[in-house]
């Protein structure tokens, strides 16, 4: 009876091991996929943030006036790559799955230009607020100044995340490697070979 009952709680305790090995397992995957899906958001938007910081320093530059953002691209990269991995967990768009590919894409674009809209200019309020100056002062001066310039960065922004939208939703509906190794592998010649020469 008490070699049954031993035998039984081993059972139990090695069910129990094999459970919590199992979930630390899910959650070292879970947390690798993760670290990769937020490294890749943010390099991606690190280039983009970074050539728009290019361009406003070629415009500030051709009116002799400072450019002073240096370092801003690195940290709304950050901000936007840990916005992108929030909305990826909200499923935004989810009654769309069955319909074009293409409804899905321009909706995060539109709905992340918005985003670059709203951070902007708290980012542009804050900033003139430390330095002391008035509210009607601390708006960008990026693609003509104020909202009109806000507005074409943030346009600018959505458009260059249309190519990482689509690759993000063709993956979800292709999978993962097979879009991977169909954008980076070589793939076979099919197909007659060409009709020869007549000699």
């Amino acid at each position: 009876m008490n070699s049954r009952s031993s035998d039984g709680g081993n059972e139990a305790d090695s069910a129990i091991r094999a459970g919590e090995k199992k979930r630390k397992r899910g959650l070292k995957e879970w947390a690798i996929h993760e670290g990769k899906l937020l490294f890749a958001m943010f390099l991606y938007l690190f280039i983009l943030f970074g050539l728009l910081n290019l361009h406003e320093y070629v415009v500030l530059a051709q009116h002799k006036i400072e450019f002073t953002k240096y370092g801003y691209g690195l940290i709304n990269a950050w901000i936007f790559a840990r916005v992108l991995i929030v909305a990826e967990h909200l499923h935004l768009g989810k009654g769309l799955e069955d319909k074009p590919l293409i409804y899905l894409i321009l909706l995060k674009a539109g709905l992340f230009m918005i985003v670059v809209i709203v951070v902007r200019c708290l980012e542009a309020v804050l900033v003139g607020l430390w330095n002391g100056r008035p509210l009607s002062d601390s708006v960008p001066v990026v693609g003509g100044g104020g909202l009109e310039g806000i507005a074409s960065v943030a346009l600018t922004a959505a458009f260059a995340m249309i190519p990482y939208f689509a690759y993000r939703e063709v993956a979800r509906v292709m999978g993962q490697d097979e879009l991977r190794s169909l954008i980076l592998r070589r793939r076979a010649t099919t197909g007659a070979p060409p009709p020869s020469a007549p000699g």
